[in-house]
C-alpha cells in the first residue's frame, strides 16, 4: 500500500523512489513487525489471560511441564497479525506471489486457530480431529501448489528441482511432479513446526533464522543479475518474497521476547502451523526445497523422532526407541534443563 503512494509521489518528488528497492522494504517490514509484535504483546498477553484462554498440559508429558498449565495461548494470532498487517502496508500488493504466501499463511492459520479454539475455550481435548485437520492441509496445498503449477508454465526454473553446492544441477520435475513436491514442502513443514512447538522459544527461533535466510534466497532469486551469477534460478517476482521474510523474521523476534524461557504466552497452532506453511511455501517459490530442509533440521530431527517412535512402538509392540517423542522431551527425560535443549538445539 505505502509503496503505491511512495510510487504517486515520486512523481513530484524524486526522493520517493528509494521504495521501490526491496532491500529498504524488507528491512522497514522487519522492524514495523517487530514494533506491533512488542506494542500488541502485552494487551494480547492481558486479553487471552482474562479470557482464560490457558495452555492445558498433557498428564502423559514431563513432570516439569506442570507448571506451565494455564499459560496463555493462541498468541501466534499476535504473529500473523503483525506479519499481514506489514506485508500489506510495505509489500508490492500487485504481486501474485506475495498473495499466494500470505493466504496459504492465513488459511493455515485458520486450521490452527479452530483447533486451539476447540481445546482452549470449548474445553475438547480431542481439538479438531487429525482427519479434518489433514484433509483441510491437503486441500489448501493442494490449492497453492496446482495455482504455483500454473505460474510455473511461464516459468522453465519453477518445474526444476535445485540441488544446492552443485552449479547448475537441476531435475525437471513435470507439473505433476511439482504439484506433488509442493504439496508435501508446505504440509510436512507446517506439520514440523507445530511438532517442535513444545518448549519455549524452541519452535520460533529457528523459524526466524529460516524465514530471514529464505528471504536472501528470495531477494537473490528475484534478481535476474544477482541469480545468474550465483548460479540460482531466476525466478520473476521473487524478490518481493524478501518483504514478507522481513515481516516474518520482525514479528518472530518480537513474539519471541514474550515467548522465551519461562514464556509469558505460547503460540499455540495458530502460528506453528501458519508460519511452517509460510516457510514451505516460501521455499517452493525461489526453489530451495532442499536447502529448507537442512537450515530446518531441528524441524526434520523433531519431525523423524515422531515418525520413527510410532513405527518402531507399532513394530516391536511397545517398546520406545526415544523415552518420549518428539527429540526435545526425549532430552528433558535424560535430565536437560528446558533452556539447555532450546539453545543446543
Amino acid at each position: 500500500m505505502l509503496l503505491e503512494i511512495a510510487q504517486w509521489l515520486a512523481k513530484e518528488v524524486r526522493v520517493f523512489n528509494v521504495f521501490n528497492y526491496i532491500t529498504l522494504r524488507a528491512v522497514l517490514a522487519c522492524l514495523t513487525a517487530l514494533a506491533v509484535s512488542l506494542i500488541l504483546g502485552p494487551y494480547m498477553i492481558r486479553k487471552l489471560t482474562a479470557y482464560k484462554i490457558g495452555q492445558a498440559v498433557r498428564e502423559e508429558g514431563p513432570r516439569s511441564h506442570l507448571t506451565k498449565a494455564g499459560t496463555p495461548t493462541m498468541g501466534g494470532a499476535l504473529i500473523l497479525v503483525s506479519i499481514c498487517l506489514t506485508t500489506l502496508l510495505w509489500g508490492d500488493l500487485s504481486n501474485r506471489l506475495l498473495w499466494v504466501v500470505l493466504l496459504v499463511t492465513l488459511a493455515f492459520g485458520t486450521i490452527g486457530w479452530i483447533d486451539d479454539y476447540r481445546k482452549v475455550v470449548q474445553h475438547d481435548p480431542k481439538g479438531l480431529s487429525a482427519k479434518a485437520k489433514f484433509f483441510w492441509q491437503s486441500v489448501i496445498g493442494l490449492s497453492a501448489a496446482a495455482y504455483l503449477a500454473y505460474l510455473a508454465q511461464g516459468v522453465p526454473a519453477l518445474n526444476e528441482l535445485i540441488v544446492p553446492f552443485f552449479k547448475l544441477v537441476a531435475y525437471p520435475l513435470g507439473p505433476i511432479g511439482f504439484i506433488v513436491l509442493t504439496y508435501f514442502v508446505i504440509v510436512g513443514t507446517s506439520n514440523a513446526v507445530n511438532l517442535t512447538d513444545g518448549l519455549d522459544g524452541l519452535a520460533i527461533m529457528p523459524t526466524v533464522m529460516v524465514g530471514s535466510a529464505l528471504g536472501i534466497f528470495a531477494y537473490v532469486a528475484g534478481h535476474a543479475v544477482f541469480s545468474k551469477y550465483l548460479g540460482l534460478p531466476y525466478i520473476p517476482g521473487a524478490g518481493e518474497l524478501a518483504v514478507i521474510c522481513g515481516a516474518l523474521a520482525g514479528a518472530g523476534l518480537g513474539f519471541l521476547w514474550f515467548n522465551a524461557y519461562p514464556a509469558e504466552v505460547f503460540m499455540g497452532d495458530v502460528g506453528a502451523l501458519a508460519l511452517g506453511a509460510a516457510l514451505g511455501t516460501i521455499a517452493v517459490i525461489v526453489r530451495q526445497e532442499i536447502v529448507l530442509f537442512i537450515m530446518g533440521g531441528v524441524f526434520v530431527a523433531e519431525t523423524l523422532s515422531v515418525m520413527i517412535q510410532v513405527l518402531y512402538f507399532k513394530w516391536t509392540g511397545g517398546k520406545r526407541i526415544f523415552r518420549m517423542a518428539p527429540l526435545h522431551h526425549h532430552y528433558e527425560l535424560e535430565g536437560w534443563k528446558e533452556s539447555q535443549v532450546v539453545v543446543r538445539f
